[in-house]
C-alpha cells in the first residue's frame, strides 16, 4: 500500500543523519517494547507480513510522529485485538477484563535464545522454474494496491536488469492477508540513477532491489 512508510525518494524530511556509536536501545521501556512484540508473535496467531501490514495501516500523522518501536507497539495493539487477545478497553484499562483467546504457543524465558537463533527463515521450494535470469531486461509494474506490497512506489513502473536469481521466498503480499504463502522467486534488479530518480540524477548512481516474479515483465 502507498502508506507513510513508503518514503523513498520523496523530499522534505531532512538528511539522514547516521548515529555514531548508536546503542541498541535508547530507553529502557524499547527493550520491553521489543520482548513484548517478540513474544506475542510468538503466539503463531499472525504472519510478519500481517504485522508489517498492520504498521503500514497506522494513520500517517501518527506515524511519522512516532518513534521506532512506538510504530511496533502501535501495530501491535491492533493485532492483539483483531486476534482476540485484548480489546481495546482492556489495552486503556491496563489489565484483563475477559478471557482472551488462546494462543497457539507461548514463549517462555528459557526458549528464547533458540527461538531468535533458529529466526524465521522464509525461503520456499516452488516447482517451476525462473522465468528470468542474470543479465534480462525487465520492467517492473506500475500498481497502487491498498492491501501489503514489497515493491516501493519509486520502483514501479522502471526498466532495470536482474542482477541475481536469490531463490523463492514467501510472497509477503498474499501472506499478509492470510491468502498462503505463495512462494515466488525472487530476484534482485538493478536500476540506473535517472530511470529511477529522473533528470538531473547522479549518472553514477545505480539503486538495487529485491523483486517476487510477478512484480516483473520482461523487456
Amino acid at each position: 500500500m502507498n502508506g507513510p512508510h513508503d518514503l523513498g525518494g520523496q523530499m522534505g524530511f531532512g538528511p539522514v543523519s547516521p548515529e555514531p556509536n548508536e546503542p541498541f536501545f535508547h530507553a529502557e521501556w524499547e527493550k520491553r517494547a521489543l520482548g513484548i512484540t517478540l513474544s506475542c508473535g510468538a503466539f503463531g496467531a499472525w504472519t510478519l507480513d500481517e504485522s508489517r501490514h498492520a504498521r503500514e495501516n497506522i494513520p500517517p500523522a501518527q506515524y511519522l510522529d512516532a518513534s521506532y518501536y512506538e510504530i511496533w507497539i502501535r501495530a501491535l495493539e491492533t493485532l492483539l485485538e483483531r486476534h482476540g487477545f485484548a480489546s481495546d478497553e482492556e489495552i486503556s484499562a491496563g489489565h484483563k477484563l475477559q478471557e482472551p483467546a488462546k494462543p497457539k504457543r507461548v514463549l517462555t524465558a528459557d526458549m528464547v535464545p533458540g527461538v531468535l537463533a533458529r529466526g524465521g527463515p522464509c525461503d520456499r521450494p516452488v516447482d517451476t522454474e525462473p522465468r528470468f535470469a542474470v543479465g534480462d531486461r525487465v520492467r517492473t509494474r506500475n500498481f497502487n494496491p491498498v492491501t501489503h506490497t514489497r515493491l516501493p512506489r519509486y520502483a514501479r513502473e522502471k526498466t532495470g536488469v536482474v542482477e541475481a536469481v536469490q531463490g523463492s521466498f514467501v510472497f509477503a503480499d498474499d501472506n499478509a492477508h492470510g491468502r498462503g504463502e505463495n512462494p515466488q522467486w525472487v530476484y534482485t534488479v538493478v536500476f540506473d540513477g535517472g530511470e529511477i530518480w529522473g533528470e538531473g540524477a547522479d549518472p553514477t548512481l545505480t539503486v538495487s532491489i529485491d523483486a517476487w516474479e510477478s512484480y516483473l515483465e520482461r523487456v
